[in-house]
């Protein structure tokens, strides 16, 4: 796979395009996994409309863990030098997690130069002390958490963080995971789950601060953007709190629950996904039409 030097860091990715593409779309993962978790199935039926570019961010996947450069806002900076190494001047985006952090953190560099966003799960830092809603799902994995002995608050501000370092703990130490939690945390372990987990807690080891550092997205940054987005949240997540407060602050945008879904949709949902990207952008196509 090719890399770029970037802000001093080897950035890995990958493009996919075919005869019908046209514009750029950059598909950015979020944390502990790596561009595996867009490449299939999405790269091969959204290369039919758009030349994609997805790539591990700094620390991730293929991509060089380096002593620091971890935060939002040193990660927004990478995203927009990997375009400027690949002269991709706009783009769409789709963003899961700390993707989208990092999306918006370009949006906030280089307005400009998002064309659109399909935001996928994404928590801001601005919502991280708001009240949570116990649900029934919530409350079905802190059983689950407690019955196995794993010390974590689910309403916790930190609780996905905290949840991934503790698994991939556990699976460094070659522990057995409960099969309810393999199912939540699935598509972060991928097909190599030691070499994964042993990944994280290194990137963890370095960058712990950097990674849950303010991202800057303040109302009034957020408000400023002119974009055209659709927000995607799981009615399951943690994170839909984040989907509610941008949807007050977005009314204009498109906004979408996940019924009977997790953080982790995209990967177990992209049926459902893709048609909602293409029905986005479609109608993003009429409103220029219209206006031509």
């Amino acid at each position: 796979m090719p890399t770029a030097l970037i802000n001093g860091a080897r950035i890995n990715y990958v493009q996919v395009e075919s005869e019908e593409s046209r514009d750029d779309l950059v598909m950015v993962h979020g944390l502990a996994t790596s561009l595996a978790f867009w490449y299939l199935p999405y790269t091969s039926v959204f290369a039919q409309r758009y030349r994609v570019t997805v790539f591990d961010l700094r620390g991730h996947g293929r991509s060089e863990l380096t002593e620091g450069g971890y935060s939002p806002q040193a990660q927004a900076a990478d995203l927009e030098g990997l375009m400027d190494h690949l002269g991709i001047e706009r783009a769409h985006f789709i963003a899961h997690s700390f993707g989208g952090v990092v999306t918006l953190g370009l949006a906030r560099r280089s307005p400009h130069r998002v064309a659109s966003l399909v935001l996928a799960d994404t928590q801001v830092s601005a919502t991280r002390h708001m009240p949570v809603e116990s649900t029934p799902h919530s409350r079905l994995i802190q059983s689950l958490l407690d019955s196995n002995g794993i010390d974590l608050d689910v309403q916790s501000e930190f609780f996905g963080y905290d949840l991934l370092t503790k698994v991939a703990e556990m699976v460094t130490r070659s522990e057995e995971l409960p099969e309810d939690l393999l199912e939540l945390l699935g598509p972060q372990l991928g097909k190599h789950p030691r070499r994964t987990a042993k990944r994280w807690l290194d990137l963890v080891d370095r960058g712990h601060n950097e990674l849950l550092a303010d991202d800057g997205l303040t109302p009034a940054v957020l408000r400023s953007f002119r974009f055209p987005v659709l927000a995607m949240y799981g009615d399951r997540s943690r994170a839909r709190t984040t989907g509610e407060y941008l949807h007050s602050l977005w009314p204009q945008s498109d906004f979408l629950t996940v019924p009977n879904a997790g953080h982790f949709f995209p990967s177990s949902r992209s049926t459902e996904v893709i048609a909602a990207c293409d029905a986005f952008w479609d109608a993003q196509l009429d409103v220029a039409t219209q206006v031509a």
